[in-house]
């Protein structure tokens, strides 16, 4: 490591992990309600030692390879009661019932199941955390983009690239040129008149022939050249190939003019393809400028295509050309180890020599990248008589936009220093891009100092939840301006940052994890069942899903409600024939089907392909995925994991007879009880989500009975009454919602309080389900964790001793 992380940190890291809950518990002596009586004295205390304790442990933590998830959850005592007769002890079904059961259920809510009963035992804490990669990478990239000359990041609605066109004007035949001298007819055909006119091409693909690009203009066939700029719009982070089939000319740059992505200017007039690969960060626009020129070709055609992460071979589509000319963006692309989810989301909670390895790797490339660009960077000459101090002013405001606050007199110290020792001006700025970089100010953005939080801290937090990047300049300056202590005017600065491309970006990353896109990396169908379906469809699908969800959450209402009972889907043409509509073409369009066969998200024909066989449906991995992430009712480990062998049934039974066989056990209908009728109701949909009303020359039966967490019997006929209640379950609100914070926080919802979860929910529900709305409430949170009013003398006073104590211990000697 350039830079180690003092080794004092350890103990400020382990400080600071134990505040939050110091500070709950200080809170919950100074105002909360009493604490009820001892969980130990209610009568089912007897009951769960007798029966439970085996399975489920003292203190309901899980006992490994019996029930290794922990008790806990939001059903209500009544619920747990009806769900403890019902189906406890696995091994003695009944055994629990009537007033037993709900004694034990009291005792076990109370004890340690509630949230609030969770939080007693186990004090939530706000994590110590460094960047993750994807911080570090988005961060990086706006780092170094704040300095670059050009258009900001904020891509317009236009779409496609503008096309300049350039050739020679047709001439008539002229008898005199025979008369000439070869000198003079070569200065006649250098003189000639040309045609040139400028448009927007919505895509690359032109196929010309023998003819120009505009014989209507008079524009000869024999040489022309096409130039198109703009900007290639990338909606996901990962590695594009950019391929390009042509028989003549053409250079390709892309994200860096001074270097080209492909050179083949040079042809032989045979069409040719070349292919390069290059790695994007998501929800960002990269400058492109695409060079086409036939010399001597008999034929000219261009078709400029790409292979994005996840995707197939295609025609770049025109939604991801704009004609703006963006500036070039950082993009590290070092390969990072991959960030902790063990707790469900990514958190920078893990150290190891591998990420210390690559954050060094990637500081020295952001350093090259800076040194190779420190004119255009600095904006300094290099003949510039005070060029020193300009690139000493350079360096104090790069490790200040970094730091995410103004320096301290000690860092522009590092900044002076490194000029003195440093044998050249340029050396010493590369090593102050190095040490900024691998500075615990900028990989941990809330490394312990010895103040209270501040507007700065405010403003780095919202940067983070809503764009995994550092504050801009405007977000900086309400900061130094003290705009940043009320609720109003962090939700303010928040909904001004809302509409950015990286809130979009971020806001996709959560669907993709949310809906488990990844499931459908390993898809593949079987080709005689399903001949129409391969590579190309999913990839379809995927694009289609995406654009739902992208249609939904930014429209004026961005209702949650929608997402799940939306009656539409948006199709090509390829997949309005797949399944059974016309209409559709070359781009994704609205198309309506009949109610009870579409419910949003649920029936979506990408999710409904990803969690079925090869052959068929599989309503067991259906009803996981909804159980757990559509209608928020949690699932223990199975005891011991069984294979679905279709051969091994009857050939005569459906896939529903089938799967009830299977979980028939007392053992498996725990789970099962719930898992097998949510996906039950999707039977109406084969194994590449297409509607169907016969299974195996049977009629499809889709409706079930589901027990609720909320102890009720709920009666369901298919999917439009399963998304009714989707849409409706306080459930499932909280779990969205408890993914939507996780992944925006990158810590627990529990650490900010045992009623945040609930705060949050309701506030949602108020807001008509508004899913921008919900994410500017998270956001404003997770900023406003700890920050005093500038007005609150007592509580700042307050915080001075907590202060006073991560100092300490942060600058103790181990």
């Amino acid at each position: 490591m350039l830079f180690p992380l003092p080794s004092r940190s350890r103990l400020a890291h382990r400080f600071f992990r134990r505040l939050p809950g110091v500070i709950l518990i200080a809170g919950l002596a100074a105002g909360s309600p009493a604490l009820q009586a001892d969980p130990a004295d209610l009568p089912g205390a007897k009951i769960y030692q007798n029966l439970c304790v085996d399975c489920h442990g003292k203190h309901g933590e899980g006992v490994p390879d019996k029930y290794d998830e922990p008790l806990q959850g939001n059903r209500s005592v009544e619920s747990l009661a009806k769900r403890i007769a019902r189906t406890m002890p696995d091994d003695n079904v009944g055994a629990c019932v009537g007033d037993d059961s709900k004694q034990v259920a009291q005792y076990i809510y109370e004890a340690f199941y509630s949230p609030a009963a969770q939080a007693r035992i186990h004090p939530p804490e706000v994590d110590f955390a460094r960047l993750t990669v994807e911080q570090y990478r988005a961060s990086v990239a706006d780092l170094v983009g704040n300095f670059r000359q050009g258009q900001g990041p904020a891509i317009g609605n236009d779409r496609g690239l503008k096309a300049h066109y350039s050739g020679f004007l047709v001439q008539k035949p002229d008898p005199a040129e025979a008369q000439l001298t070869q000198e003079e007819k070569d200065k006649k055909k250098k003189d000639r008149p040309r045609v040139n006119f400028d448009r927007t091409d919505s895509q690359v693909s032109f196929s010309f022939g023998e003819t120009s690009p505009a014989p209507d203009k008079e524009m000869a066939d024999q040489e022309f050249s096409i130039r198109w700029d703009g900007s290639l719009i990338a909606e996901e982070t990962g590695t594009y190939e950019i391929i390009v089939q042509t028989e003549n000319g053409v250079r390709i740059s892309l994200n860096d003019s001074k270097n080209l992505l492909i050179d083949a200017g040079i042809t032989e007039g045979k069409m040719r393809e070349e292919k390069k690969s290059i790695f994007l960060l998501g929800g960002r626009a990269y400058p492109i400028t695409i060079e086409f020129s036939k010399y001597k070709e008999k034929t000219s055609s261009i078709a400029l295509k790409w292979k994005p992460p996840h995707g197939v071979e295609e025609l770049i589509p025109r939604r991801n050309l704009t004609p703006q000319r963006l500036k070039q963006t950082m993009v590290v692309s070092t390969a990072f180890p991959p960030d902790d989810r063990s707790v469900g989301y990514e958190r920078g909670t893990t150290i190891s020599k591998e990420w210390d390895e690559a954050t060094t790797d990637a500081a020295i490339s952001v350093a090259e990248n800076v040194s190779a660009n420190l004119v255009d960077l600095a904006g300094v000459k290099l003949d510039a008589p005070d060029r020193v101090e300009k690139l000493k002013d350079f360096c104090h405001r790069f490790m200040e936009t970094a730091f995410r606050r103004p320096l301290s007199d000690s860092y522009r110290q590092v900044v002076e220093k490194q000029f003195a020792a440093a044998k050249t001006p340029e050396i010493a700025v590369t090593r102050v891009v190095l040490f900024t970089l691998k500075s615990p100010r900028f990989l941990y953005p809330e490394f312990p100092e010895d103040r209270a939080t501040d507007d700065y801290d405010a403003a780095a937090r919202l940067a983070l939840a809503l764009w995994d990047s550092l504050p801009d300049k405007r977000l900086l300056e309400a900061a130094a301006a003290g705009k940043l202590r009320t609720r109003e005017e962090i939700v303010a600065q928040a909904n001004r940052m809302l509409p950015d491309p990286r809130t979009r970006a971020k806001l996709d990353g959560f669907f993709h994890h949310w809906l488990e896109f990844e499931r459908a990396d390993s898809v593949a169908k079987d080709s005689k069942a399903f001949p129409e379906f391969d590579a190309e469809v999913m990839s379809d699908l995927r694009t289609s899903l995406e654009l739902f969800v992208d249609q939904v959450v930014w429209s004026e209402h961005s209702d949650y409600r929608e997402l799940l009972q939306a009656d539409y889907l948006l199709l090509n043409q390829r997949l309005a024939k797949l399944y059974g509509k016309e209409g559709g073409g070359d781009d994704f369009q609205k198309i309506s089907f009949d109610p009870k066969e579409r419910a949003g998200v649920i029936t979506h024909p990408f999710l409904l392909a990803a969690f079925s066989y090869a052959k068929n449906t599989s309503p067991i991995h259906r009803g996981v995925f909804l159980t757990r992430n559509i209608v928020g009712m949690k699932l223990k480990p199975p005891p011991m994991a069984v294979a679905f062998e279709d051969a091994k049934f009857d050939p005569s039974l459906t896939m529903r007879e089938k799967v009830t066989e299977l979980t028939k056990n007392k053992n498996c209908m725990g789970c099962h009880s719930t898992i097998n009728p949510l996906g039950f109701t999707l039977e109406n949909y084969d194994a590449i989500g297409r509607w169907r009303t016969i299974d195996n020359r049977k009629p499809v039966d889709p409706v079930t009975d589901l027990s609720t967490d909320d102890g009720e019997t709920l009666h369901l006929t298919g999917a439009r009454d399963l998304a009714k209640f989707a849409a409706e379950s306080p459930n499932g609100h909280r779990a969205f919602i408890h993914n939507l914070f996780h992944h925006a926080v990158k810590q627990a919802v529990g650490a900010y309080g045992p009623d945040e979860l609930e705060d949050l929910r309701q506030s949602f529900v108020r807001s008509g389900f508004n899913i921008q709305k919900l994410l500017v409430e998270i956001a404003t949170v997770a900023s406003s964790r700890g920050l005093v009013p500038a007005e609150s003398k007592t509580a700042q006073a307050a915080l001075v001793p907590i202060s006073n104590a991560v100092a300490t211990t942060a600058t103790s000697t181990p």
